[in-house]
Formats: C-alpha cells, sequence, structure tokens
C-alpha cells in the first residue's frame, strides 16, 4: 500500500473507465471544478448502496457548491457499474479501479486488511486535497463531511 496521500497534497491523477466506457482523468477537471471523488467497496452491497444513495440524494448540493463534479470509484466492473448506477439513477460517475491501483496510489486503506475502505477526497480546482474523511460505516457523513469542506474552500 502506498503512503496515503494528506491534505494539501496534489491530488494523484488517473485515468480510468466510467459505467458508459468513458476514459475519464482526473486532470480534466482541474481548473475548472473542484472534485469529490469517493472510494467505496462494492456496487450493491447494503452500505454502498444507502452512500451512493445519500450522494445522489445530495447531489444538487454539491452542483451549487463550485459546480463540484462528484465521482466514485470501486474495483467493480464498468458493466457492473452501469447496472447499479441504472438502477439508482444516479446522476455522477462511477469509475472502475479493477486492479486497485487509483486506491493503491491514493493510500486507501483496508478494513481488517481485507476489505477495500471507504475514503471521500475533496479536491479543490488547483488539484489540491483539501478534505479527506474515512469510515467504513458511517455513510452519512461522507457527504456530510464532502459538503462542509466544499463550503469553506
Amino acid at each position: 500500500m502506498a503512503e496515503s496521500v494528506k491534505i494539501g497534497d496534489p491530488a494523484p491523477n488517473f485515468a480510468l473507465f466510467s459505467e458508459t466506457g468513458e476514459a475519464v482523468e482526473l486532470q480534466d477537471y482541474i481548473g475548472t471544478k473542484s472534485v469529490v471523488l469517493f472510494f467505496y467497496p462494492k456496487d450493491n452491497s447494503a452500505i454502498c448502496t444507502k452512500e451512493v444513495c445519500y450522494f445522489r440524494d445530495n447531489f444538487e448540493e454539491f452542483q451549487k457548491i463550485n459546480n463540484a463534479e462528484v465521482i466514485g470509484i470501486s474495483s467493480d466492473t464498468e458493466d457492473s457499474h452501469k447496472q447499479f448506477s441504472e438502477t439508482l439513477n444516479l446522476p455522477f460517475m462511477l469509475l472502475s479501479d479493477p486492479d486497485e491501483d487509483v486506491r493503491r496510489e491514493y493510500g486507501v486503506p483496508k478494513t481488517l486488511g481485507i476489505f477495500p475502505g471507504r475514503v471521500t477526497y475533496v479536491i479543490d480546482k488547483e488539484g489540491v486535497i483539501r478534505h479527506i474523511f474515512s469510515s467504513q460505516l458511517k455513510y452519512k457523513r461522507h457527504v456530510k463531511e464532502a459538503l462542509s469542506a466544499l463550503k469553506s474552500i
């Protein structure tokens, strides 16, 4: 596992595929939008479903604050993300990190050394990490912390 990125660090760039098959690079948003990047363990699992729905239900708030982009990342396939996104009517992208390279680059920890961690990063328009929140079970706090952090940027 790489050393975790910290508040004040430049956000590591990445290129991953979305649920629509589109290649997405973090660099495409630098200079134009803040980004809320959340890593979650698995599509269709109970807490992950609640978390993405909470991000969905608060999406307009993210849009009102600096027109922030919300992006979810897990190791699930693009097809899994497509089904998950369509079923839940998600207004934001889900990116597939099948080899967990981006997860490792950000230093997202595993819970009990086994389960992929749940960590949210708020990245400002300049590409600097301004807030990090990690909790496997407090899914609502990921959204609340991200909204609060965006308001303070």
